[in-house]
């Protein structure tokens, strides 16, 4: 009897077993794979990405996909056979990437520069007009690296494996640097990357042994400095390559940036910004003095760590709202519902609060709550996003009790990154994740692409007088960060701390 095929679906994670040579499109629909086309390889729609395994480039499977595409490993799903076990990226099912299309002010230059927002989940690069300020072009693609851990301290523990470095290294300078190829710029001045502290050394290829451990500092925090060719990339004119650097700890060069994207150091009132996603990062500040602290907020808020949990994508629930005293869910791409995301989950605990079906300490009557059919949150999710919710808001009253102040004095909150700019800010103050006004919490998109592209117009990127003025608070050795933390997992009363303005709570939407 011939063995099955192993295929496994990215980013779902999910694995199914087939006998060799069965069509994937046969076993793929049931799957949620949609073929809008019929199979017929003619809208590019069911694209899938072979991360491993072979599916060599047959006119057939190729049909319409450009030579970056298909040496990228793109093929349509429609005309592959299972000829042997492999891992796909399902297009269908990719992650909202966040551009940003932001003016700024700039000083013209000549030439053209690429910017790159190195996430821990997804990559963003940009290509700008040095002299105008225009983006010309955006290539994304999720970071190859999310196949050895999800989190960031998972990339560390691999990392720290024999030959782990090397291989997390070679895999996303070798993903940017086909990104920036994608591009097609033939006069690329330089090359300008932001990402956390972990991004920042796998990118340079530096020991992160000092980050698997208390007090978790960075080995080289400064930038890093390579050329195209250094890194392998074939880029015309071998153009200067920077990483910004990091602030300290876990607060990379993608908050150094969003403190210059908001003007956050140039604010005469007391302005905060907070980045959700894999690890949360939270400022605090004027134009005189900052505080930067990252906290342990765990993956939770993409939907990782959650029984049906998965990134924004279709078939993700990601909002819940209450109707006549049931629950409504919104469905991302239509269609039945696969699992939830983050602010799905957020909103899916508003809800619950709403309607009693969770207590304040977090109990779960009946032990889950079924949002739409197959999809429901356990006592287990519940759990984590208490644990997500409480670093963010712990963290954020430790800097405002360095600061001498209280969360009135804040004037301004920018929410950055994909997930901030999805939250529904009324839930997120339901269930005590951001315990300040609506009106004063604002979306502030990509501000980590932003500040890159600013960087892009700089010729001094050390960024020292900013840097001087940014002090990095490190949570674990606060001796009041434990009893903050503590008090932040509970879920606030009904009628506490409910919408300031501004936004309709999930009951009431």
């Amino acid at each position: 009897m011939t063995d099955p095929v192993r295929i496994r679906l990215e980013p779902l994670g999910a694995s199914l077993e087939v006998p060799p040579g069965t069509p994937l499109r046969d076993v793929l629909f049931a799957r949620g794979v949609e073929f809008p086309c019929g199979g017929r390889g003619i809208c590019r729609g069911c694209r899938v990405r072979v991360l491993e395994g072979e599916a060599p480039p047959l006119p057939e499977t190729t049909a319409g996909l450009s030579p970056a595409e298909i040496a990228a490993g793109w093929r349509l799903a429609c005309a592959l056979r299972a000829a042997g076990s492999m891992t796909l990226e399902v297009a269908q099912w990719g992650p909202v990437i966040l551009s940003d299309d932001t003016p700024f002010a700039f000083a013209p230059r000549e030439g053209q520069g690429i910017a790159v927002d190195c996430g821990t989940t997804t990559l963003v690069a940009q290509l700008v007009d040095l002299r105008t300020g225009r983006v010309l072009g955006v290539q994304s693609s999720l970071n190859p690296q999310a196949r050895y851990g999800a989190d960031i301290m998972s990339r560390i523990r691999f990392a720290l494996e024999k030959d782990g470095l090397r291989r997390l290294t070679g895999l996303i300078r070798e993903e940017i640097g086909r990104l920036a190829a994608g591009l097609g710029s033939r006069e690329v001045r330089r090359v300008v990357l932001v990402g956390n502290t972990v991004m920042h050394h796998l990118f340079g290829g530096i020991d992160v042994t000092p980050l698997a451990g208390a007090p978790f500092r960075p080995c080289r925090p400064g930038p890093l400095a390579f050329t195209a060719r250094d890194l392998g990339w074939d880029l015309p004119g071998d153009p200067p390559v920077h990483f910004l650097p990091c602030l300290g700890g876990f607060v990379g060069s993608d908050i150094l940036a969003g403190i210059l994207a908001t003007g956050l150091h140039e604010s005469r009132d007391l302005a905060a910004l907070v980045d959700l996603g894999t690890n949360g990062e939270v400022v605090l500040g004027t134009r005189d003095r900052i505080w930067a602290a990252s906290t342990a907020a765990g993956p939770a808020f993409e939907g990782a760590r959650i029984s049906m949990g998965m990134r924004a994508a279709a078939g993700a629930i990601a909002g819940v709202s209450v109707a006549g005293g049931a629950l409504r869910c919104t469905v991302l791409g239509g269609g039945p519902p696969r699992g939830i995301c983050g602010s799905g989950l957020v909103d899916a605990a508003a809800a619950g609060l709403e309607l009693g079906g969770i207590d304040p300490s977090g109990r779960l009557a009946g032990g889950e709550l079924v949002l739409q059919p197959p999809v429901r949150i356990t006592q287990a999710d519940v759990r984590e996003l208490q644990l997500a919710k409480a670093a963010v808001a712990a963290g954020l009253r430790i800097l405002l009790e360095r600061a001498g102040a209280r969360a009135g004095d804040v004037k301004r909150l920018w929410l950055a990154g994909a997930f901030g700019n999805t939250i529904n800010r009324a839930s997120a103050r339901r269930i005590g994740l951001l315990e300040l006004p609506i009106e004063v919490i604002r979306p502030a998109g990509n501000t980590a692409l932003r500040g890159a592209k600013m960087a892009l117009f700089r010729d001094d990127l050390e960024y020292a007088e900013v840097r001087s003025r940014v002090e990095h608070v490190a949570l674990a050795a606060d001796p009041r960060f434990l009893d903050r933390y503590a008090a932040a997992m509970g879920f606030p009363p009904l009628g506490e701390r409910g919408p300031a303005s501004g936004e309709t709570p999930a009951a009431d939407r």
